[in-house]
């Protein structure tokens, strides 16, 4: 992870708490945005890479459990945790439910939050890890390079694999350009910025003849694969 343990995504209604764990977790390496509500917590989601999401369950104008069901859809692997202020037996069920993979009740110490997203990111780490993917009718192998399907097989460079690789950790997000270039060109510069536009549309190339795909430029961000649900 680049000068940074992660990124994470808080939702908290309270302003003072809010700007406190905010704090507290850029002050550990985590880059951190803070959202007011739910509809602005899923729209910067939709906006951007994270890697772990932070939701308060009361929130204004979408709750917690609805916000976290409409990332799941987004991501149904990037990690959740729910803050709350009740600790109803029902309401903790409903938060796993809901995608939780934890689940924390007001109050509770800021050492302690730190050692739960840990131990969430150590947990979950495993999916970003995965080096087979299904994009429709083809199967990508990211150790081997490979683009797989019943009537060809696509030798990949390391750059297309490297770039299709992190599209594929992160279906129907963000990827944004600065992210992906320091990655796996090591620089963000002009240069390898127009080189990996060059890959972009080799990739999209390869993948031209499967519908249910798509590699799609955000404008001012990057790239977002689009991956129809099965």
């Amino acid at each position: 992870m680049m000068t940074s343990n992660g990124r994470i995504l808080l939702v908290e209604d309270d302003v003072n708490l809010g700007s406190l764990l905010k704090e507290y977790l850029n002050a550990k390496d985590f880059l951190t945005t803070l959202e007011p509500d739910g509809e602005k917590g899923f729209r910067a989601f939709k906006r951007d890479h994270y890697d772990l999401c932070i939701l308060d369950i009361m929130l204004p104008l979408k709750d917690g459990f609805t916000l976290a069901k409409e990332i799941r859809i987004q991501n149904p692997e990037i990690p959740i945790i729910f803050l709350t202020a009740k600790s109803m037996k029902t309401d903790v069920l409903e938060g796993f439910r809901a995608g939780a993979d934890d689940y924390m009740t007001k109050p509770f110490s800021m050492e302690e939050l730190l050692l739960r997203i840990e131990a969430v990111l150590r947990r979950t780490s495993r999916s970003e890890h995965a080096e087979t993917f299904r994009l429709g009718k083809y199967a990508f192998d990211a150790n081997k390079q490979l683009l797989v399907c019943t009537e060809k097989t696509i030798n990949l460079t390391t750059k297309e694999s490297d770039l299709l690789k992190m599209l594929c950790q992160h279906p129907n997000q963000v990827l944004e350009r600065n992210y992906a270039l320091k990655a796996i060109w090591k620089d963000d510069n002009y240069f390898n910025a127009r080189s990996m536009d060059v890959y972009i549309t080799k990739i999209r190339k390869h993948l031209n003849d499967e519908p249910a795909i798509q590699i799609i430029n955000v404008h001012g961000k990057g790239y977002k694969l689009l991956r129809e649900t099965e």
